[in-house]
């Protein structure tokens, strides 16, 4: 079946410098972006001022002869230098390739930056901080030695300094490059995570980018009631936060206040200090970030006031929702103001720039990823025993750098996802359609029957939560399912009142009680076969950024983590089993 909007999608801007260029115009004083630099002080720039400074380096830029074939890399996290380089590269029609950090930063062999610096050819790259991205530096110079080093600070030789970039002004040459750019015009390359091979990069067009934000424009229109106000650390490397949430506050006039946090022990709490100097009206994250801060929200009141006063939705995306959280967050939003803050989602991926669907009412339970934008078509098609969510639109990538088509269209010209989803109600298309996991991660048990990963996950982490945080589904022609799980350091240190090593931590009586009660409420409830969890072992290791086994957000890959641990897979099922063995009956290891 195919999907479509009734409601049309309106004109949207030629590029994205067009919106820049309105609001310097129209609100020229109006904050665009802030952040805390490495010393605390807050530093704030209008639309005025980065209308000037990307003015000023995209003549820099075009005077080291970076060009559609020669773009600019950035390696470092969200910040003021980083925005505004990457307005100034897609000012005058060089793509910004935002990569993420943690190829930079957490990779021992830098096999990931490495095979996209190769591909991309970068006639510049960026890291702000140049001392702790000199080994990643290095590499990319190593392979591109033409390639122009620009820092923040820290300058290693030959390198370049964005403040003193941003003096001087600029020339004619700015305005004809500006004035040259058409929607087709690559505006960026964003590269997939690599987790089943070599990261593909995916040219994401001005057309793209700007009737994304019309298409969001148009189903919240909220966002055009007040300027709008962010917290924000969601990756500039990613879709997400570099295409949906960063080109939002750039269209609609918004100020986006950058968050150096990130929804992890020890960074959290930056996320916590951000979030008590600013009243968001919209806030965004992924399900491990408001798991790590509802904890403050509940026992925060002046933090919890302050978060919720000016707040008109909250959303998530990126992973699926458990129903827990979901309740938890209603909760807190009733305690600060009476009733709930509505709970928004949305779907789509990179090569979709990404919002393909939407929620624009009411939803009461996670689940729901709405229902096509103005303007996109969605097709479910039917693969194996599933759905596969396909989207045919002006939000759609042209193709893949060095592969324009690939086999990644049907013969209908839709892009295919790989996700799976469903009607809310078959009966009722209106009510919106629930995503279904992933195709590629569902597999049979040796009784034939189908078991649906992404549900049976949500499902099983939201009954262990705290003490779990995520869940890889096992079973693949066996007798039963069972699970690898992530444990939540510090709610398994809650539990047991003391800081040991998690190690240690797992193999506490309390921790293992925790996870026994939890996997028998689950089985009580669940039905049949294929989602009844047999057996579970607890990971003391965390996913690996090398291997593929998670990104940036936090989503863990099911396939790159069972593929790198088929031992501890093994091991699971090894008969009799190993005292770390967690059975459903409650018999343990070799008690069974």
């Amino acid at each position: 079946m195919v999907l479509a909007s009734p409601v049309p999608l309106g004109p949207h801007a030629r590029c994205l410098g067009d919106w820049l260029e309105r609001w310097a115009a129209d609100a020229p004083e109006r904050v665009f972006l802030t952040e805390r630099d490495a010393g605390g002080v807050l530093v704030e720039v209008t639309f005025a001022q980065a209308r000037d400074a990307v003015r000023t380096l995209a003549q820099t830029l075009l005077d080291l002869d970076l060009a559609p074939d020669r773009p600019l890399a950035l390696l470092s996290d969200n910040g003021i230098h980083h925005a505004l380089l990457q307005l100034a590269a897609m000012h005058v029609g060089i793509p910004a390739v935002p990569i993420s950090p943690a190829y930079a930063l957490m990779s021992r062999d830098l096999e990931k930056l490495r095979a996209i610096v190769s591909q991309v050819r970068p006639g510049a790259v960026f890291a702000a901080d140049g001392a702790a991205f000199g080994r990643a530096l290095a590499a990319v110079t190593a392979i591109e030695p033409s390639t122009r080093v620009l820092v923040s600070s820290a300058a290693p030789p030959g390198a370049m300094l964005v403040d003193g970039m941003c003096k001087g002004g600029h020339g004619q040459a700015v305005e004809v490059a500006f004035r040259a750019i058409t929607p087709d015009t690559v505006a960026k390359i964003l590269f997939t995570s690599g987790s089943t091979g070599t990261p593909k990069g995916v040219l994401n067009t001005h057309r793209m980018l700007c009737a994304n934000q019309e298409m969001i424009a148009t189903l919240w229109p909220f966002l055009s009631e007040r300027p709008p106000v962010t917290v924000d650390w969601l990756p500039w490397s990613h879709t997400f936060g570099g295409n949906h949430n960063f080109n939002m506050f750039l269209r609609h006039g918004g100020t986006l206040h950058v968050d150096g946090g990130k929804p992890a022990p020890g960074l959290v709490e930056r996320t916590l200090s951000r979030l008590r100097e600013v009243s968001p009206t919209i806030y965004f994250n992924v399900p491990r970030g408001y798991e790590m801060i509802l904890p403050h929200l509940e026992n925060d009141a002046a933090l919890r006031d302050g978060f919720f006063r000016e707040l008109d939705v909250l959303f998530y995306a990126a992973a699926a929702l458990p129903q827990s959280l979901w309740l938890r967050l209603e909760a807190v939003s009733k305690q600060a103001r009476g009733a709930p803050v509505p709970m928004i989602s949305a779907w789509g991926t990179t090569e979709t720039s990404p919002m393909a669907t939407c929620v624009h009412f009411p939803l009461e339970r996670a689940g729901n990823i709405g229902l096509p934008a103005p303007g996109c078509e969605i097709k479910l098609a039917p693969v194996g025993d599933k759905l596969e969510i396909r989207v045919r639109g002006p939000q759609v990538m042209p193709g893949y750098l060095g592969d324009t088509r690939a086999d990644a269209f049907d013969e209908e010209g839709f892009y295919r996802t790989g996700d799976a989803a469903c009607l809310a109600d078959p009966d009722a298309p209106s009510k919106g359609i629930l995503f279904d996991g992933r195709i590629s991660e569902n597999f049979k048990l040796s009784s034939g029957t189908w078991v649906s990963v992404g549900a049976l996950r949500v499902a099983l982490v939201a009954a262990m939560s705290p003490l779990i945080q995520d869940a890889v589904i096992t079973g693949h022609d066996r007798e039963e399912v069972g699970a690898l799980l992530l444990p939540n350091p510090a709610a398994c240190a809650r539990l047991c009142g003391s800081e040991l090593p998690l190690a240690e931590l797992l193999r506490r009586d309390e921790v293992r009680a925790h996870v026994r009660a939890a996997l028998r409420a689950h089985n009580d409830g669940c039905g049949g076969s294929s989602r009844r969890v047999g057996r579970v072992l607890l990971l003391e290791e965390p996913p690996s950024i090398d291997a593929g086994e998670i990104t940036d957000k936090g989503y863990v890959n099911q396939r790159a983590v069972l593929t790198r641990r088929a031992t501890l897979v093994e091991r699971l099922y090894a008969e009799p089993p190993g005292d770390d063995v967690i059975l459903a009956e409650g018999r343990e290891g070799n008690e069974r």
